[in-house]
């Protein structure tokens, strides 16, 4: 399918690995021009590099880190007026909340709920004057499944505080065709979900590849996703057929969120 956003231009935070970066590949299969952030030079560089060579896109790298007010600059910049922007920033550290103090709080809220108000206030109302704008959130199945990750908390508050934000904002912006959405992962094969099984593993004294295990038996594909299957269903959600699906929280989790919605 051609999802009809060749020539379009998008913003993909933290895409030199994992998610973000299985979703710039997708969007520049699709003819999308990307501008590519993360904080590792290197990595993204080398990420830009694989993209160009595979696909052909134009792709500008930007490495610099966004939940400060002068990577947000950088960024905006370099695409001072994208049509697809992809909010994605690395979780905070599983732990206890007992543990976490004011200063990790507000490093928590600065990347994963304001960078992302951000980065949409200084790019939306361009988008509405366009009358097309793709707004996606990448956060975590565990905003509609809390329970399911006692170890991410902090993460979960504030991708929540994000979500419910995102919601009021989805509905004022709809019939200016500016979608925004959230892509909510489950368990994803990336380095964010081996660093968390690693930390789950300590904890309880029990060797990885039995938590490995034990978490693929409760989802009823019987394994983990693969970032691919992610950053097509993410590609999706940027087309210009997807023009009427806005304010929704899209779990990919293979089935494992009990509820039906």
């Amino acid at each position: 399918m051609d999802l009809g956003i060749g020539g379009r231009k998008a913003i993909v935070c933290a895409s030199s690995k994992g998610l973000g970066r299985g979703v710039a590949f997708a969007l520049a299969s699709e003819g999308v021009e990307l501008v590519l952030n993360a904080r590792g030079r290197d990595a993204l560089e080398a990420t830009a590099a694989d993209i160009r060579r595979a696909t052909g896109a134009k792709v500008t790298a930007v490495a610099t880190d966004i939940t400060t007010e002068a990577g947000r600059q950088a960024v905006l910049a370099a695409c001072p007026d994208p049509d697809i922007l992809i909010n994605n920033a690395g979780g905070p550290p599983p732990g206890d909340f007992r543990d976490v103090d004011r200063d990790a709080w507000i490093r928590a809220l600065d990347a994963n709920m304001l960078t992302p108000i951000f980065l949409v206030r200084a790019t939306i109302d361009k988008m509405i004057e366009r009358r097309f704008g793709r707004i996606v959130n990448i956060t975590s199945a565990s905003v509609k499944s809390p329970g399911s990750s006692p170890t991410l908390g902090v993460s979960v508050g504030v991708r929540a505080g994000l979500t419910g934000f995102m919601g009021v904002l989805a509905r004022q912006v709809a019939h200016h065709n500016v979608t925004i959405n959230g892509a909510l992962p489950g368990r994803i094969e990336t380095d964010r979900l081996l660093s968390i099984t690693e930390f789950e593993s300590k904890k309880m004294g029990r060797p990885i590849d039995e938590v490995h295990a034990a978490h693929q038996a409760i989802i009823p594909a019987k394994r983990y996703g693969t970032v691919l299957e992610f950053a097509a269903a993410t590609a999706f959600l940027c087309s210009a057929q997807a023009s009427y699906i806005t304010a929704q929280n899209i779990m990919l989790d293979g089935g494992t969120f009990p509820g039906i919605a």
